[in-house]
């Protein structure tokens, strides 16, 4: 009965994406049917691990992270968990051959997450990226191209850019909670209680940079994602535009939002773009 028990896994981790995240939920209902669930079973892992550091404060965190990371690690060895997500995941991480340093990098990021409460360097802050976002788009990416080693590495700094686009857009909105709640900061040199447009505007630089870079692979991308990766860009697109129009005194005082209606709105905008060949 180890198939339904696989179905049950692949059910909680596409509820768990369901559940948290509209937007990325809209992007992977536009990817081919065939590989949804992949990318369900990748977000289940990644938000799972997520939650332990930034959300579960009333328990021991670290403990928690501790059992899961080994849980994780027994789910790759013996190819099952009886933690549901981790059984999805693994399923995904060996059907598709992922890299364990991946895997290991995202880890070392969400642990990063239980004790580091600044990034003063640029190398941390680099590496902290590549690991919380970075590889998640190289899983991601693994997916779309089937395992496909050649057109993986052809796509991968694409994937790196848009993953790294995505997590800084986060990390902008999110100021208010990070900063507040979490008493975390990821920009390097950037004084959060003195913040500024001129602090403002140079991350938007700098993230308007990756997006240019990560748009470049989405054409490049085969037919079964990029629609899905599209809609995804123009989403976070929308978000950096809303961002750079909010001032910086507002960013540190609010969560920035996209209402449900303007996302029904980008989705039919990406439809018209990807159908007439007219992505911007």
């Amino acid at each position: 009965m180890k198939e339904l028990f696989d179905i049950v896994s692949e059910k909680c981790s596409e509820k768990v994406t369901k559940s948290y995240s509209t937007s990325f939920s809209i992007a992977t209902k536009m990817l081919a049917s065939y590989i949804q669930q992949d990318i369900y079973n990748i977000y289940g892992f990644v938000r799972l691990s997520d939650e332990i550091v930034d959300s579960l404060h009333n328990y021991d965190k670290e403990l928690l992270f501790n059992r899961f990371e080994k849980d994780l690690n027994n789910s790759i060895k013996e190819k099952i968990s009886l933690n549901p997500i981790l059984n999805s995941f693994q399923h995904t991480f060996h059907k598709y051959n992922f890299d364990i340093s991946l895997v290991n990098s995202f880890m070392k990021s969400m642990r990063w997450d239980l004790y580091k409460k600044k990034y003063s360097s640029n190398s941390d802050y680099k590496e902290y990226i590549y690991g919380s976002a970075d590889v998640v788009g190289l899983m991601c990416l693994k997916v779309f191209v089937n395992g496909d080693n050649e057109k993986y590495n052809e796509l991968k700094k694409y994937a790196m850019s848009l993953g790294s686009a995505f997590q800084k857009v986060n990390f902008l909105r999110d100021v208010k909670n990070d900063f507040e709640n979490l008493n975390r900061t990821y920009f390097p040199k950037v004084d959060f209680l003195n913040f500024s447009e001129k602090d403002k505007n140079k991350i938007i630089l700098e993230i308007e940079s990756d997006f240019k870079n990560g748009l470049k692979g989405i054409y490049l991308l085969p037919n079964n994602s990029r629609f899905g990766v599209y809609t995804a860009y123009k989403y976070y697109i929308s978000l950096l535009k809303k961002l750079k129009k909010t001032p910086s005194k507002s960013i540190i005082s609010t969560r920035i939002r996209i209402p449900n209606y303007v996302k029904m709105g980008l989705l039919a905008e990406s439809y018209l773009n990807y159908h007439f060949n007219t992505y911007k």
